[in-house]
């Protein structure tokens, strides 16, 4: 059994601002399942959602502050929660990063480097715990300085440090070396050190034992000037030692036992899936008809998302036999513009602005195919809950989407190893083709048939992501 600390600035559902709170969830859960003993570790944000009783269990001086570490459940497992307590810092209710107006607070790096080094503590077990950690697990730059922190401690645990995603890095002005009082060996061009300032990001790929990222795709890719934000020579650097794990989704989303649908379904009951798209037609106002082929897209309305290839080839989709549903909201160019369409054509596209729980539920249950033309995607999971719900996705070749669909050619339908539509080009021209060729096949219902039961019998469970970070986890003893 090994001992892991997972240290992470979020957990849903306790606070949630994107897909890292789902990972720091589900996989301390899965590895707990496989009988490790796993403590999450995040700060105590005034925001956060706390059901379970919340207990001291340890106080400590860091730096100026006074610091409590508070014990208490992940909701609905046995996994044990440290909370790093110190009011001046995380004591705002609200976002954990930015203010109201979506600026970054300006003292970012002064609360994840307290942050940081009260992990340090717990991890050396010097906190009066009576527990010390065989792995450090560290996701993403808020927790960055925690792997350069330990590279000083003698006979400090192993560290693994997982990008979420690259373009978040944790970079701050040169001047915040000096008030955050870092050791001057972590300072140099070899670590924390980028153009002039401080990279948390870096801290974290520079000095921790293994680096993980939530694709083998996406693992490459960051590799490249197009994606490693000015890294990509440290992460070539640590080649040998970065690899790609693919994220698992929830047991929650499928179809079999999902309580927000309108009619559950399986792979031997798929004949039942379409009462699903008759209820999304009636509740978004669309005309009822169990045969037209209907696109779903949930997402954020941004450019990283694709957003724009699929408005500059919407005109010509809009003249096929075709209904699109859209659920998100973010950039408010693209809002107007898909609001202009949906205006347009009522009878055959929906878009719902912000987001909703069970219509995305209904969303993947109800519709053929599912659109994600992401410019890139470290890992991306609506293109597996739509697998899982036997609702094709239509995908760019870049990260997690090329590791986990399958595109539909004569070898893979023939192999009945195809799940979906893979197009290469960044424009409207190849989405549109790529759509159009689904279309054709929605068509002929037995070959449709038969790549939905591949889609819905793959395994996309957190268990078997879990058990790849446990063989990483032995793998650095």
């Amino acid at each position: 059994m090994k001992k892991i600390l997972f240290v992470t600035s979020e957990a849903h559902p306790l606070i949630k601002t994107g897909g890292l709170a789902d990972v720091s969830s589900s996989l301390p859960k899965a590895l707990a399942d496989l009988g490790q003993d796993v403590r999450l570790i995040l700060p105590n944000y005034g925001a956060l959602k706390l059901n379970n009783e919340v207990h001291l269990r340890s106080e400590f001086p860091i730096g100026s502050y006074f610091v409590r570490l508070l014990e208490t459940k992940l909701p609905d497992s046995a996994v044990t929660v440290w909370l790093v307590d110190c009011p001046a810092y995380f004591g705002m209710v609200g976002n954990p990063y930015v203010d109201v107006f979506g600026n970054a607070y300006a003292n970012n790096a002064d609360r994840f480097a307290l942050f940081c080094r009260a992990v340090s503590e717990v991890a050396m077990n010097r906190v009066e715990l009576n527990w010390k950690p065989d792995i450090v697990h560290c996701n993403d730059w808020q927790t960055g300085l925690v792997p350069a922190l330990l590279s000083l401690e003698y006979q400090c645990p192993p560290t693994i440090f997982t990008i979420h995603n690259m373009a978040y890095q944790g970079i701050f002005g040169g001047l915040v070396a000096s008030i955050l009082q870092l050791p001057p060996q972590l300072l140099s061009q070899d670590g924390l050190e980028f153009h002039g300032m401080i990279s948390f990001i870096k801290g974290g790929i520079a000095y921790a034992d293994k680096v993980t990222t939530v694709s083998p795709t996406y693992a490459q890719e960051i590799q490249t000037a197009k994606f490693g934000y000015g890294l990509e020579g440290l992460l070539t650097y640590r080649n040998d030692d970065l690899i790609g794990i693919i994220n698992g989704i929830d047991a929650d989303w499928n179809p079999e036992v999902d309580s927000l649908i309108t009619q559950k379904y399986a792979v031997d009951s798929l004949s039942e899936k379409v009462q699903n798209k008759t209820a999304l037609q009636i509740r978004l106002n669309l005309p009822v008809d169990e045969n037209i082929f209907t696109l779903g897209l949930i997402s954020r309305l941004v450019e990283q998302k694709g957003i724009d290839l699929l408005l500059d080839c919407l005109s010509e989709l809009l003249s096929l036999p075709v209904q699109i549903v859209i659920l998100g909201s973010g950039d408010k160019d693209f809002e107007h513009r898909l609001s202009q369409f949906a205006a347009a054509y009522p009878h055959k596209m929906a878009l719902t602005l912000g987001y909703n729980e069970t219509l995305a539920h209904l969303i993947e249950a109800g519709c053929d195919a599912f659109l994600m033309p992401s410019r890139f995607e470290p890992c991306g999971l609506n293109q597996m809950y739509s697998q899982r719900y036997g609702a094709l996705p239509i995908v760019r070749n870049t990260g997690g989407l090329a590791d986990t669909v399958i595109d539909t050619l004569p070898i893979s339908l023939a192999n009945k190893t195809a799940t979906g539509f893979i197009f290469e080009e960044e424009n409207a021209g190849a989405l549109f083709e790529t759509i159009k060729r689904a279309l054709v096949l929605h068509s002929i219902p037995d070959t449709w048939r038969q790549l939905q039961i591949n889609a819905m019998t793959r395994d996309f469970s957190w268990t078997n992501s879990a058990k790849q970070y446990l063989n990483l986890y032995e793998s650095i003893e």
